[in-house]
């Protein structure tokens, strides 16, 4: 069986990679099985200067702030500000401390240096400004959208107004909204008048397209459809966050990825005539079929309990069609976790290179039966499901991290 898997691996190269996925890809979802290890963002970096040097990618989409991302981007293209800047202010999650990110920022810079700006590589984050413990207040957001339009539109609505039915960030930004939905104020009158702002004024920003975009540039533009799907975006998920249902924890689930699956969209709109990118998160929110998480101890009454929803790399490829491609990432041994041999990962670690890259149709042709699905010691790693592996385009295995 060995020798047989063997036929659909090849060592790990960039080259090896790309010659699995098609060649209509204008967006490449590469995941990875659990953050905080470094030997991936570190792959990513090896793969993104593969993809730049020698298959025209243009930029890269991290699971990231999407608005933070600009302050990055500003320094990835124009030099604005210090990597330690970007680094500090251009990243969410805690990711400005990785190194393996910090050299990606400080490579794509030095790319940069010597091109004109058409020829430049662009950064982009394509989460919403979202954390485990909460979300943010949608006032920037929505602030920064009215003074683009402001300054070209009359609206119907002044700074003041919008302020006043904001009142104090702290309501928005409250922790104790986490595990207590009836202090969010995501479903209050004030609340629910700010989305219906939201909606006339992305309305405009629609209509005066034309305008706008003279009067500005593409790029603003751009960037006011960001702070506008942002508002609308952190704006459901506020209300998402008031809800007293069981089922509510999949619902900010559903909404968070949907909110990413329309950045993807975005990104790749506004990338299609550079070329293609390269989108990096975990392989649950761009895997192609629907993402199950078995929530661990630590959640309350909803520990044990299995949620379902489509992830933005299953939305975004759906709008996509064969333009979108996934390769997920998975690994064998990480300190005592040994996979069982029976499991995908087991199967696996029988191959002699210590990175490989899997072309899943082969794999599935090759197994005499489904392996048996892996139970990781450490809940924050969420091993491939082995009765989906051929909805991805490819598959790199790394055997120890």
């Amino acid at each position: 069986m060995t020798a047989s898997i063997r036929d659909a691996a090849r060592p790990f190269t960039g080259g090896t990679l790309t010659a699995l996925l098609p060649r209509t890809t204008r967006l490449l979802g590469l995941g990875e099985p659990t953050h905080g290890v470094e030997a991936f963002p570190e792959l990513r970096n090896e793969i993104f200067r593969h993809l730049v040097e020698h298959e025209g990618y243009r930029s890269i989409a991290m699971e990231s702030d999407c608005l933070a991302a600009l302050t990055a981007d500003a320094y990835v293209t124009d030099g604005t500000g210090t990597l330690d800047d970007a680094m500090r202010h251009g990243f969410s999650h805690g990711l400005g401390a990785s190194p393996a990110n910090r050299e990606l920022v400080r490579w794509m810079r030095a790319y940069n240096e010597q091109r004109p700006p058409q020829e430049r590589l662009h950064f982009h984050g394509f989460d919403g400004p979202l954390e485990m413990t909460g979300a943010a207040s949608p006032r920037p957001a929505l602030t920064a959208l009215h003074d683009y339009l402001s300054a070209h539109l009359d609206l119907a609505w002044s700074r003041e107004t919008l302020d006043e039915l904001f009142g104090p960030d702290e309501r928005w930004t409250n922790p104790a909204v986490t595990t207590d939905p009836t202090q969010s104020v995501g479903r209050t009158p004030e609340a629910k008048e700010l989305r219906l702002v939201v909606d006339d004024l992305r309305t405009l920003l629609t209509a005066h397209t034309p305008h706008l975009t003279a009067a500005t540039s593409p790029d603003g533009w751009w960037r006011a459809d960001l702070y506008a799907r942002t508002a609308a975006g952190l704006l459901r998920y506020h209300a998402g966050m008031a809800d007293t249902a069981p089922t509510r924890v999949g619902t900010l689930m559903c909404l968070r990825d949907a909110m990413m699956a329309d950045n993807l969209g975005a990104i790749v709109g506004r990338e299609a005539r550079r070329g293609p990118t390269l989108a990096f998160a975990h392989n649950r929110h761009l895997q192609k079929d629907r993402s199950r998480w078995l929530l661990p101890e630590g959640w309350g009454p909803l520990a044990g309990r299995t949620l379902e929803w489509w992830s933005a790399g299953a939305i975004v490829g759906t709008r996509l069609g064969e333009q979108y491609a996934f390769a997920a990432t998975t690994f064998g041994t990480r300190g005592s976790d040994v996979p069982q041999p029976d499991t995908l990962e087991g199967r696996l670690s029988a191959l002699p290179d210590t990175r490989a890259v899997i072309d899943p149709v082969r794999l599935a042709a090759v197994l005499d039966r489904k392996p048996t699905p892996r139970v990781p010691t450490d809940h924050t790693y969420l091993p491939l499901d082995p009765a989906t592996t051929d909805q991805t385009d490819a598959i790199i295995f790394v055997k120890e991290i």
